[in-house]
């Protein structure tokens, strides 16, 4: 089991730009965010692979939402530009040790949560 500590929610105005951090205890596969609004479903925001580099975005998520990781912190972060109030959720970083994916049942770990909330 690992451990995930997202950090970097707050709140902000709309048209305003944020950061969020998630920090694995341990290795995984793969790491990614997801967001669940109040009385939604989890919804996949994106993912990153670590031996491959490569990244994964849900619909409609690149175009305001970029993921980068940093391997040897075990850190991904999420870049959230143009927010707005429809992006008010909590935000969840998910671990897997093998694979991942744009369901939520398919990630092992998750952290606690970071709440973003956007004010029009």
């Amino acid at each position: 089991q690992v451990q995930l500590v997202e950090s970097g929610g707050e709140l902000v105005q709309a048209g305003d730009s944020l950061r969020l951090s998630c920090t694995a205890s341990g290795r995984t596969f793969s790491m990614g965010w997801f967001r669940q609004a109040p009385g939604q479903e989890r919804e996949f925001v994106s993912a990153l692979i670590w031996s491959t580099g490569n990244t994964y975005y849900g619909e409609f998520m690149k175009d305001q939402f970029t993921i980068s990781g940093d391997n040897a912190q075990k850190t991904i972060f999420l870049q959230m530009t143009n927010l707005k109030p429809d992006d008010t959720a909590v935000y969840y970083c998910g671990g897997d040790p093998s694979g991942g994916g744009s369901r939520a049942v398919d990630w092992d770990d998750w952290g606690q949560g970071t709440q973003v909330t956007v004010s029009s």
